[in-house]
């Protein structure tokens, strides 16, 4: 490691979600370029820096911070910097020349210990030299929690969020309890903290220490969609984590029961484990839905038989027995589940449902988990479909406030008489009980969703626990339309599903008359993989169906790493499909270069950003954009210093330089990304990957995405392994026997 100390003189680029900076500073000898996490930085600080000098194949040589201190400036020029540098709150340039110029070496006791000295400075007044004082004193307290926090290994990107949400108290607090941080930072390392506290004296047994480490055991099986564990195994892992006995660890559990931030369920004579607000989220869908069910059902409509053969002049579609049986249960429940595969009609009964309910002047709501379901849906129907954030206005649903005890959202009541919400495979135990809450009794509620793909990103496994409780009215469509049956992507989606391998796979010479819509291209070596991938983006489709990359062609992989993951993958496509071109403007971040003409998604939910749709003359303006929604790159301004996106829906947005960490390339995603989209091609990598990857249900998933043509490429025995791989499909949750 070296260390290099000097003023930092300007700020070339700087994130202020997570306080990645790029910046010049000055040393007595030279000039350095620096990038690192450098949070509550500003031009004209003066710093000491320990890292290291790297080579960047674009840039040249930079160095790379690994921890910095904040020093106070050494000079008077460059404290007059720092003062001026809009830091202290009621000084700018002016006013920072004239306190320098009036108490030279003394000023910076002036401004800590005799602030009413400042008054004499002409402009400033009594009160105004209080406020500079205390907004000096804050922004170096701040610094003492940033060094504080580095002690212990805890990085500059979590400093920030631990001052925001503690404040100028914060060593205080910590040194009392450590353990706080785990409650405050779900991305922190315990074992860091753990050593921290071990360090400041707190004994192993320590009820604080032992309850932490329950706490962080919960917290961490819910990044794999768990909801609860069983007792015994919290148990074991506490004790491996803390060495600590099994008698204070029960002792822990006692207590954060008692107190309610944790629950201890008894099913069946095993003991469960929740945190709070998990349990309480699935409590609450079992009570609502149940209660939303008994409900009078006050929206039957009669003579049902009557209205279905009304449907079927109006529509000259002939509804199949279990299509009139999936209508008839909608009539007679107030609360019904549709599921089945691709090509088994869930769409022509989510429309019958629409123009039944439609002439009796009942107001209908159609919603999806994520933009581009809404706007199949909106596509599929004819009708305008919503996301389930945009219909609840849930706002900013922070995901790490899920895991406080006292946290309670209320969404917008639904205005509707029907709610019809698709793929609801997708819907998570927090966004299911928040919609729940927000439905008026009486309100009729079609769940419609594939149970076999993937389960939601967030936790819980809703969709199959309410048809697995056999509480709920559920019809299972199984039948493929003969139409659809005609479609090998169909045909094999239905096969994997079963447990069955591909039929016709080998063909990749893609005739251009052939009318089939699957191609299985078997490929083992990784480079003549992506080879296959670049050439059927790049042209080589053009001649089999007119498809042009930017407006039909989906790349989707299952893994973000390696060669043929999302990473490596959007750079070779983005420079065979978008290269750089002389002239044009170009922006870097994240490792990323920006262009125009690059497809890209949003891969957080951003409430704040606003958004203007135009039509014509009208023009409609909004907030928000949520993570999946994607779109093309159409400028970037280097004057501005912004860039903008135009989506799928038309949305417009404008992203600062500053915020380029929400978006990301789009020419590949992962499978998990592309759920509840639908494409006209797909070309599916299946890759060597880590085996939680490799699963039934996420081949599943890709292979339904494809609308009018399937291509895999890839390994044989890797589809072989996922269509067998069915394990991995079960999470910890206890909605089923609530409802029950």
């Amino acid at each position: 490691m070296e260390e290099i100390e000097g003023v930092l003189s300007d700020i070339i680029y700087q994130n202020e979600v997570n306080s990645y900076l790029v910046g010049v500073l000055d040393t007595e000898e030279e000039q350095i370029t620096v990038v690192g996490y450098l949070p509550f930085i500003n031009k004209g600080d003066s710093l000491k820096l320990t890292g290291k000098f790297v080579e960047h194949k674009d840039y040249g040589e930079q160095f790379k911070i690994e921890t910095f201190e904040k020093m106070m400036p050494q000079t008077l020029g460059a404290l007059e910097t720092y003062l001026a540098s809009g830091n202290i709150k009621g000084v700018g340039p002016a006013t920072a020349s004239k306190i320098v110029d009036k108490f030279g070496e003394e000023t910076i006791h002036v401004l800590k210990f005799e602030p009413n000295k400042l008054a004499q400075v002409k402009g400033i007044s009594k009160e105004k030299a209080i406020e500079i004082s205390e907004s000096f004193i804050e922004n170096w307290e701040v610094w003492q929690i940033v060094g504080f926090l580095e002690r212990f290994g805890i990085g500059a990107e979590n400093a920030k969020k631990v001052y925001n949400l503690l404040g100028a108290n914060a060593i205080e607090e910590i040194e009392a309890n450590p353990y706080i941080l785990i409650d405050i930072s779900r991305g922190v390392d315990f074992k860091q903290i753990d050593e921290m506290a071990l360090e400041l004296g707190i004994e192993r047994e320590n009820q604080k220490r032992v309850k932490s480490g329950i706490k962080y055991g919960l917290i961490k099986i819910t990044y794999n969609g768990h909801c609860c564990t069983l007792k015994e195994n919290l148990i074991q892992y506490v004790k491996q984590l803390l060495n600590v006995s099994e008698l204070v660890i029960e002792d822990g559990i006692i207590n954060l029961n008692v107190n309610n931030e944790i629950i201890v369920e008894d099913r069946d004579g095993e003991e469960w484990v929740y945190l709070y607000s998990f349990y309480k989220a699935e409590k609450q869908i079992a009570e609502r839905i149940i209660k939303l069910d008994k409900s009078r059902n006050i929206k039957k409509v009669d003579n049902i038989e009557k209205e279905l053969k009304k449907v079927e002049d109006k529509t000259d579609i002939l509804l199949t027995k279990k299509q009139k049986e999936a209508i008839k249960a909608i009539n007679d429940n107030n609360v019904t589940i549709i599921t089945g595969g691709p090509g088994t009609g869930k769409t022509t009964i989510i429309k019958s449902i629409i123009e039944i309910y439609k002439q009796k002047k009942y107001k209908i709501v159609l919603c999806a988990p994520t933009g581009r379901a809404a706007k199949r849906m909106t596509e599929t129907t004819g009708e305008e479909a919503s996301t389930l954030h945009r219909l609840l206005e849930i706002g900013k649903v922070d995901e790490e406030s899920l895991f406080k005890q006292d946290t309670e959202y209320k969404g917008a009541p639904i205005d509707g008489d029907i709610i019809i919400v698709d793929e609801v495979s997708m819907v998570d135990m927090f966004i299911m009980s928040y919609l729940l809450d927000c439905i008026y009794q009486g309100t009729k509620v079609i769940l419609v969703g594939d149970s076999d793909q993937l389960p939601s990103v967030g936790p819980g496994s809703v969709l199959q626990d309410l048809i697995a409780s056999e509480k709920i009215k559920t019809v299972h469509l199984d039948k493929i339309f003969r139409q659809a049956a005609k479609s090998k992507i169909i045909v094999n989606a239905h096969r994997v599903n079963c447990g069955k391998g591909f039929i016709d796979k080998d063909d990749p010479e893609l005739q251009a008359d052939s009318n089939q819509d699957f191609f299985f291209i078997k490929e083992n070596n990784q480079d003549r993989v992506l080879e296959q991938v670049l050439s059927l983006c790049n042209g080589r489709l053009k001649k089999f169906g007119n498809y042009d990359f930017f407006e039909d062609i989906q790349v989707l992989t299952p893994t973000k790493k390696g060669l043929l993951g999302t990473k490596e993958m959007n750079k070779a496509l983005q420079q065979e499909l978008n290269p750089h071109k002389d002239g044009e403007p170009e922006r870097a971040s994240m490792g990323a270069v920006f262009r125009i003409g690059d497809r890209v998604m949003q891969v957080k939910n951003n409430y704040d950003i606003s958004w203007e749709k135009r039509d014509g003359d009208k023009i409609e303006v909004g907030n928000g954009v949520f993570n999946g929604e994607t779109g093309i790159i159409t400028n970037i301004n280097e004057k501005e210093k912004n860039l903008r996106v135009k989506f799928d829906d038309n949305k417009i947005c404008w992203y600062e330089f500053s915020d380029l960490e929400q978006i990301e390339h789009s020419y590949c995603i992962t499978i998990h990304k592309a759920q509840g989209s639908e494409f006209d091609v797909v070309i599916m990598i299946i890759p060597q990957a880590a085996p939680m990857l490799l699963t039934r249900n996420l081949l599943y998933t890709g292979i339904t995405r494809a609308k009018k043509l399937l291509i895999v490429i890839g390994n044989d025995k890797v589809v072989d392994y996922m269509i067998k791989n069915v394990d991995s499909k079960k999470r910890n949750t206890g909605l089923k026997f609530k409802l029950q």
